[in-house]
Order: C-alpha cells, then structure tokens, then sequence
C-alpha cells in the first residue's frame, strides 16, 4: 500500500464518497494479494462486505466488470490442429494441473471465442466476460484503477473452480507499452493487467482472445501459460467446415436440399474461402432467404454472393465445369433449355 492510497481514503471519506472509497479500497486489496498477503487482502475485503464474515459470490452485482454468458449451441467444426491443442487445455484444467491463463490469437472469424465458450461448457463452469466498455475511462488514471478492481474482485470469489473468464479483444486494454503511437494511459493499463496476471487465483481460469497478436505487448504474452494459434486452417479444412455448418443450417430449413458436390464446387470459385465465422454468415443468409418453394434457391444465393453475378451466363458456367443439371439450379433456366442453348453455341 502506497502514501497515495491513504491519501485518497482519507479524501474520498471526508467527501462522503462511497464507491470512490471502495475503489480504493479493493486497489489497496489487490496490492496486499499481489504482495502475497491474501489474508490481509481478504480481511479489506470483509470490512467492505455488509456481512459479518467474508462469504464473496460470483455475480454480475458483485464484480462491476463482467457479465455472464451463455455457451454456443452451434457446432464447432476445428481443423485436426488446433483440435488437439483444445483438447490440451480442458485436459490441463480438468485436471487442475496449475495452468490457468490461456492467450487465444488469430484472424477474425477464426473462432476464438466460440471455442471458449465449449471449452466452458465442456468443463461445465460459468462463463463471464469482460466488459471493456465500462472497464475503460476517460479519466486520467481511472482505467487503471478499474483493472485493479476487477482482478481483486476476481481473486475474492467463492469458488473460481467454478468459473471461466474471458477477455475477449484484450488488446482494447493491454496494447504494446513501447509502441511510440500508444497512448501512455494505455502502457499503465497494461502494466495492470500485468500484474493482475501475476497474482491470479490459480483455481481460476482466464482465457484472453486477440486479433492482433503481432502488436502485442511481449511481456504479456509471457504471462499466458498457453498461446494457441486459430490461424492454421487449410483449405481442406475450410471445406470440411462449411460441411457442417450447412448441415447444421439445412435440419432448421428442412424446405432445403442438399447437394454437397454443387456446393462445394460454388464455394471453390473463391479466391480464399474464408474463415468460419464468414462462411457460417454466408451460408444461413442464404438459405434463410431462399425460396421455400425452390429447394435448392439458397445455392443459387450463395453462388451470386460469392462471385457478385446475380445472373451467370450459361456457357461461363460449364466453362467452369458445372452439369446441365447444376447450370439448371444456378440460372434458373430449364435444363431443356440449357442443352439446346449450349448446343446452339
């Protein structure tokens, strides 16, 4: 505990600010926890409770920072790679093998934070995430305060091993400190996060998620016990993929058929299929759309979506290798009426 922090509760208890006190208070909490004195930081704590003894709850009242979410009910097709990698981490946490803080980086869509919310219903634990919303202020020293708060909170909690936490996009507070172009209130706030690491529950598990891992801070990155990269997919997973996310689409719309070699066909005149997070948006907005009445409509969707031509030419598409019969699904046009006009060209 610092001069300063006996300044400002003295302040803040002359101007009968309460939540400004208690702010404080849990700052001074976590420096005793991050000292080592948990049984101090868990006395500060008591003092701030309204009970008699301290019995802390995890909920969205309690920790200011955090709120609860509910685990995916939609698949989670991973390539083989990275699979394994998950499998490691329930492994590890199942087995309380001391690893707690999880570092999840890749592109957007790779399926970052779907994946934290299996892992959490795998474990069968309560998933919170963060809200940096509230957690970032615009007063000068405040964000840093917050962090301090919400890691004392956090360390205080009944029952971590009941809990995931997610810091989803943590580079919104924890950015590289000697990037010239960073704000020097951010570097503090990653110093926070730092040290809140540092002095974390080991009983709890905090799983962070980024999409810019290459400007990340690299002591940071020490942090993490694990960091596993969602970039390695292959085109083959790719495929594989958007598979399953159409069949899991295709048992909602049971007007919908299915055609598994057309699709995939479509989705090869890509240049780059994209990432799940793309095709799953892809392919629901088409067959949610599509014509009930036309069992195979969303394919012809998802062909105008991929290459922005809502009306292909015939004799594009068998250049391209499409049946009459596909040719027939794509335009519209009688497979009748297919046959004579490539005959006729």
């Amino acid at each position: 505990m610092k001069k300063r922090n006996v300044i400002n509760l003295i302040k803040y208890y002359t101007e009968h600010n309460d939540i400004a006190f208690r702010d404080e208070a849990y700052e001074i909490a976590n420096d005793f926890y991050s000292s080592g004195d948990r049984e101090l930081a868990e006395y500060v704590m008591a003092l701030l409770s309204s009970a008699n003894t301290f019995v802390p709850q995890m909920s969205e009242s309690d920790i200011s920072f955090v709120h609860k979410i509910d685990y995916s009910s939609e698949p989670l097709p991973l390539p083989e790679l990275i699979k394994n990698d998950i499998l490691g981490v329930v492994n590890a946490i199942g087995h309380n093998a001391g690893i707690n803080k999880y570092l999840f980086y890749g592109a957007p869509g790779t399926g970052k934070t779907e994946t934290v919310k299996q892992v959490a219903r795998i474990l069968n634990r309560e998933l919170y995430m963060v809200d940096f919303d509230n957690l970032v202020d615009s007063k000068l020293g405040q964000t840093t305060k917050n962090i301090a708060n919400l890691f004392a909170q956090l360390n205080s909690v009944a029952h971590p091993e009941r809990l995931v936490i997610l810091f989803d996009e943590i580079d919104a507070i924890a950015l590289d400190r000697t990037n010239s172009n960073d704000l020097r209130e951010m570097g503090r706030a990653t110093s926070a996060v730092l040290k809140g690491l540092d002095s974390l529950n080991e009983q709890l598990v905090v799983i962070a998620t980024t999409n810019l891992f290459d400007s990340f801070d690299k002591a940071l990155i020490r942090r993490f016990d694990s960091c596993i990269d969602f970039n390695r997919y292959s085109k083959e997973d790719l495929l594989d993929v958007a598979q399953i996310i159409l069949g899991f689409f295709l048992k909602k719309f049971d007007f919908a058929g299915k055609n598994i070699r057309l699709f995939t066909k479509i989705l090869n005149q890509m240049d780059s299929i994209p990432y799940p997070g793309e095709l799953k948006n892809l392919i629901k907005i088409a067959i949610a759309f599509s014509n009930p009445n036309d069992e195979f409509d969303y394919l012809k969707r998802l062909y105008a979506s991929v290459t922005n031509n809502l009306h292909p030419d015939i004799k594009e598409l068998q250049e391209k290798g499409f049946t009459v019969r596909e040719i027939e699904i794509l335009s519209g046009i009688s497979k009748s009426q297919v046959s004579r006009t490539l005959q006729e060209a």
